[in-house]
């Protein structure tokens, strides 16, 4: 049986490799999701990503993160492309509905184009949770993810 390689964040690894990200913002909730791509975005530069192999969009909410993501898959050449988003749930069922969606046509994505695309949509319950995972006292998801993404990109460069 053929394991996967354990990623270690060596630098030199990440820099020769010449790795490119794209990452895509929500401005709903933006005060989270600012904090999220501050998170995703400094973890980069400090796992020796160059600032120029950065690529950020913004779009209005976190659903058109769907199509956002699905046109630079299709567009562009990144090694892996990360989603930014922030969904408080409220008093209705729409927070159920968003959710669902959203992870839905980001997995959709995945499976369809030949690029990870990293889910980082926080769905918490009140906006104090989303503080906590937005660089509080549960970390930062963004960092989680950028991280991720690093693997992720590998990974994908180690198995074509």
């Amino acid at each position: 049986m053929k394991t996967c390689p354990i990623y270690s964040f060596d630098k030199k690894k990440i820099k020769d490799a010449n790795l490119k990200f794209a990452i895509i913002v929500s401005l709903w909730n933006k005060e989270i999701t600012s904090r999220l791509y501050k998170g995703a975005y400094e973890t980069f530069i400090q796992s020796g990503i160059l600032k120029d192999k950065i690529q950020t969009w913004e779009v209005p909410g976190s659903y058109e993160l769907i199509y956002s993501a699905k046109k630079i898959a299709h567009c562009y050449n990144y090694d892996s492309i990360i989603t930014i988003g922030s969904l408080i749930q409220g008093e209705t069922h729409h927070f159920e509905y968003l959710c669902q969606s959203i992870s839905q046509g980001i997995k959709d994505i995945n499976i369809k184009y030949d690029v990870p695309v990293i889910f980082c949509v926080l769905t918490d319950r009140n906006i104090q949770q989303s503080f906590d995972r937005s660089g509080g006292k549960n970390g930062n998801k963004g960092v989680e993810c950028a991280k991720t993404a690093i693997y992720m990109s590998l990974f994908r460069k180690d198995i074509k």
